[in-house]
């Protein structure tokens, strides 16, 4: 009776194991998402602030770039007195998945607070 249950415990082993390290990984990367997310948040942000305050356009890319994720696409654009900047990043370690995380952010342009239209 004592040798019946000979490599039971190998056999759960090779079943759980690849189960916890998948579980481990899975929440590695959506760690990896919500930090590259607070990243666009934090450079869209950032570059809206610039642009409110009327840093050419050059200028207000490069601080949002220098905010995001390496490898982001940071475009700004203005509509009557507004801009608007937008951080486009795909997280660090899923570059080959077609996973992209964005933010965005708007300002009033500094010329225009406090003008009654």
């Amino acid at each position: 009776m004592l040798g019946s249950d000979r490599g039971f415990v190998t056999a759960e082993s090779a079943v759980v194991l690849p189960v916890l390290v998948m579980f481990a990984m899975a929440l590695v990367w959506g760690l990896l998402v919500v930090a590259a997310q607070i990243q666009c948040v934090d450079a869209a942000r950032t570059g809206a602030r610039a642009a409110a305050r009327q840093e050419p356009e050059a200028a207000v890319v490069k601080v949002a770039g220098d905010v995001a994720p390496r490898g982001a696409k940071v475009t700004v654009a203005r509509e009557g007195a507004v801009v608007r900047v937008v951080v486009v990043a795909r997280p660090p370690v899923l570059r080959g998945l077609p996973f992209e995380v964005r933010e965005e952010a708007v300002a009033a342009a500094e010329e225009t607070v406090g003008v009654e239209s």
